[in-house]
C-alpha cells in the first residue's frame, strides 16, 4: 500500500527551520559581502612559517574576503633551500615571480571503492622553472621545490581551488617538512628577509 511505510516516516519530533535557514542566508549575503575585502593590503596578507615552507597568505578562506572559491598564497624558498613535500588531492599551479629551480613529481595510483587509496608510482619526474614560467601540479601528485640558486631566493605564487575541500575531499597530506619549519615560529617581514639572504650569508 502506498501509505504502509507511514509508520516509519512519520516518526520523530524534532523540528528545525532549515530551508529558511537557506533563504535567511541568500537574503542576507549582499549585506554581509559588502563587508568582505575585494582589495587585499600587504599589510593585511599574513605570513606562516608552515610545514610546507614559508608563506604568505594572499587570498585564504579564514581571510575574510570576497574570494570564494580560489586559496593563493606566495612561498618564498631561501637560497639553496626546497619545499616541504606534500600532495593533495586540488590541482594547483604556480607563477614563478623570482628566481630559477626545479620540481620533483611522482604520480599516483588512485583507487575509489569504499575506501580511497592512493600509491606512489617508482618515476619521479624532474621539471626545471625559472621566472616566468608556471608551473603545473596534477591532482594527487607528490610534489616539491627546489631553489637551485646558491645565492637567490625563489619567489612563486601559488593557487588552489578549495571546492575540493568544501566538497568533504581535504585529501592534504605532508610528506616532508620544509628544511625552515620550526614549530611555533612566528615570521615578521624582517625574519623572512633574513631566510631570504641566509645561504649566501652563511657560504
Amino acid at each position: 500500500m502506498a501509505w504502509s511505510e507511514s509508520k516509519a516516516w512519520l516518526q520523530g519530533d524534532t523540528h528545525k527551520d532549515l530551508y529558511q535557514a537557506l533563504l535567511d542566508d541568500a537574503t542576507t549575503a549582499p549585506a554581509r559581502n559588502a563587508k568582505r575585502a575585494k582589495l587585499v593590503l600587504p599589510k593585511d596578507m599574513p605570513w606562516e612559517m608552515s610545514r610546507q615552507g614559508l608563506l604568505k597568505h594572499l587570498l585564504n578562506e579564514g581571510m575574510n574576503t570576497r574570494m570564494e572559491t580560489v586559496d593563493a598564497y606566495m612561498q618564498i624558498i631561501p637560497p639553496g633551500s626546497h619545499s616541504g613535500k606534500h600532495r593533495h588531492l586540488a590541482e594547483e599551479c604556480l607563477y614563478v615571480v623570482e628566481g630559477r629551480g626545479y620540481d620533483l613529481h611522482q604520480d599516483c595510483d588512485v583507487e575509489i571503492t569504499d575506501t580511497y587509496k592512493w600509491t606512489p608510482q617508482k618515476e619521479k619526474k624532474r621539471f626545471e622553472w625559472e621566472a616566468g614560467d608556471v608551473i603545473y601540479i596534477p591532482p594527487n601528485t607528490i610534489h616539491q621545490h627546489f631553489n637551485a640558486s646558491p645565492d637567490r631566493p625563489v619567489r612563486l605564487i601559488s593557487a588552489i581551488n578549495r571546492i575540493f575541500k568544501a566538497s568533504g575531499l581535504n585529501d592534504l597530506e605532508q610528506l616532508e617538512d620544509a628544511p625552515e619549519f620550526k614549530a611555533g615560529t612566528v615570521l615578521t617581514a624582517e625574519m623572512v628577509a633574513k631566510y631570504m639572504k641566509k645561504t649566501a650569508v652563511t657560504a
